[in-house]
């Protein structure tokens, strides 16, 4: 994932940034008791990216990925919108209790930029991602880089027409939707009220859309490690948000690791599934890797 890639991520501030005052007042409404769900997972399972990852002889990665782990973070469907049956086989090889999260195919964010032509699109995408049926997660919509504000009559429509059965993220990426106050409330607001889910993402080059502001009980995040020693630093940072949100009634919590160099995801996944379990005390499988921490990111 090249979306925010530096090059001296040593002289970037990692810190997270404190929440936005309006993310206590969502989870100051929720119900405290019971244990989150939280699903964890890489962006892609093929062989050529998680290099390292694959024992010898391994035949189908999907079954192995599913085996390791609990979800996926499903971006091949960003690319394409695949015949039904192809579905249908990821459902058949993956365990009961998995999750995929599929992105939104981009003839719908980026090349018609939620026009009025992309509702067609939108229902046909649905039509199949459905056949993933009880394994279907949170469907997630990342908008062009270059998609502004000036776009809100259209984002409005989008949302209003979304179904509601579906649960949705949107990731926006423009800085003004960030930067103005005013444009960033009229979106927190817009989201809330129609119960979609706003995307964090944690990136070297892009610490303005770290705004921290959740508008369901749901934690999106896509975390983008730099090749760097602080990418496990950075990782513990978001053990402890994570925790105090769960104090405060978070729910769900979706956490997808990507790298600049996707080969070592597998090994930081498991770090922070590991670290995870220590502070929740929840027993999430961590993925075996025959990459070791010794032999690890920083050679």
């Amino acid at each position: 994932m090249k979306f925010g890639k530096v090059e001296q991520p040593e002289l970037i501030d990692f810190t997270i940034s404190e929440d936005h005052p309006d993310t206590q007042v969502l989870l100051s409404k929720q119900n405290k008791t019971g244990s989150p769900n939280i699903f964890i997972g890489c962006a892609k399972w093929n062989r050529q990216d998680l290099k390292n990852f694959y024992p010898r002889g391994t035949k189908d990665e999907l079954v192995y990925y599913s085996s390791q782990f609990n979800s996926i973070e499903l971006n091949a469907t960003f690319y394409r919108i695949f015949p039904a049956e192809q579905y249908q086989k990821w459902y058949d090889k993956t365990p009961e209790g998995f999750k995929f999260f599929p992105k939104m195919t981009n003839e719908v964010s980026h090349l018609r930029r939620l026009n009025d032509k992309v509702y067609e699109v939108a229902d046909r995408y649905l039509e199949v991602t459905s056949l993933l049926k009880d394994k279907l997660g949170t469907i997630f919509l990342q908008m062009h880089n270059n998609f502004n504000p000036k776009n809100w009559d259209r984002v409005v429509q989008f949302v209003e027409y979304w179904p509601k059965e579906f649960p949705l993220a949107m990731e926006f990426r423009h800085t003004d939707w960030f930067n103005d106050p005013k444009v960033a409330q009229e979106l927190y607001h817009l989201l809330e009220e129609n119960n979609i889910t706003n995307v964090l993402v944690d990136t070297a080059g892009r610490r303005d859309i770290m705004h921290m502001r959740l508008t369901t009980n749901e934690a999106f995040i896509r975390y983008v490690g730099a090749n760097h020693e602080s990418d496990y630093n950075r990782l513990d940072d978001w053990i402890d948000r994570l925790s105090s949100w769960k104090a405060s009634g978070l729910k769900n919590i979706h956490f997808f690791v990507h790298q600049n160099l996707e080969l070592e995801s597998p090994l930081l996944s498991a770090y922070f599934i590991e670290k995870l379990n220590q502070k929740f005390g929840t027993d999430l499988t961590i993925p075996q890797t025959t990459l070791s921490p010794q032999k690890g990111l920083f050679e």
